[in-house]
């Protein structure tokens, strides 16, 4: 009996705090929507840059260190 509890406790608390979490939960509104979405897509943006430059940076350098036939 003992072994049982042990296995159903953690489940059992992690259930009481997903309840809790999902009660706390609510739909954002039009204002904090906008917020999320604009700081999301500046992050998009900002990644997409430092991936073009390091593509821009290192594609010269990967041709002088092999060498181009």
């Amino acid at each position: 009996m003992e072994a049982i509890d042990s296995a159903i406790d953690p489940l059992r608390d992690f259930a009481k705090s997903s309840v809790r979490l999902v009660q706390r939960c609510h739909k954002p509104d039009r204002k904090e929507f906008t917020k999320v979405a604009v700081r999301t897509a500046i992050g998009f943006v900002v990644m997409g840059f430092v991936g073009f430059f390091v593509k821009l940076v290192f594609i010269p350098i990967n041709n002088i260190i092999v060498g181009s036939s």
